[in-house]
């Protein structure tokens, strides 16, 4: 099973809306391996959102992200970060399909409510920013026989 890194964005745990996108995650029938919140520093903020270093929108990315507490979480399952991705939208809100976590809840292209990690490598990386292997625990849904 793959693993990817979703995160609740600062707008997205002051507006109330960690419930609703851990319960559309779950719905899913993905599965939530570890879970925190936690109020970023700026180096750590600067290090998730590296790749995006130098780009006219990372400073603002990176004062947002730091603005109130974020919730992470790993999420498990077959194909896991095409289906967050599917689940997230576009990143601007304005272009996110109906139904999508930023077509329905998202503001702006920072505050756009969750992060997903773009491809099995980023996750990878992102989740060691958030967990230890000891944090990630594995289990069994009840559902698991109709998921296989």
């Amino acid at each position: 099973m793959e693993r990817t890194l979703m995160i609740v964005k600062p707008d997205g745990v002051v507006r109330g809306l960690v419930g609703e996108v851990l319960r559309r995650v779950e719905a899913k029938g993905l599965r939530v391996a570890a879970l925190k919140m936690r109020w970023l520093r700026k180096e750590e903020a600067e290090e998730l959102y590296d790749i995006h270093r130098g780009k006219g929108f990372f400073k603002d990315l990176v004062v947002h992200v730091t603005s109130a507490p974020v919730v992470a979480a790993v999420v498990v399952g077959r194909g896991a970060v095409e289906v967050v991705r599917r689940m997230v939208g576009s990143t601007d809100p304005s272009k996110a399909e109906p139904g999508t976590i930023r077509g329905d809840f998202g503001l702006s292209l920072t505050k756009n409510v969750v992060h997903a990690s773009d491809s099995p490598e980023s996750a990878e990386r992102e989740i060691k920013l958030f967990f230890s292997e000891e944090e990630i625990y594995d289990y069994e849904r009840a559902d698991a026989r109709w998921l296989a």
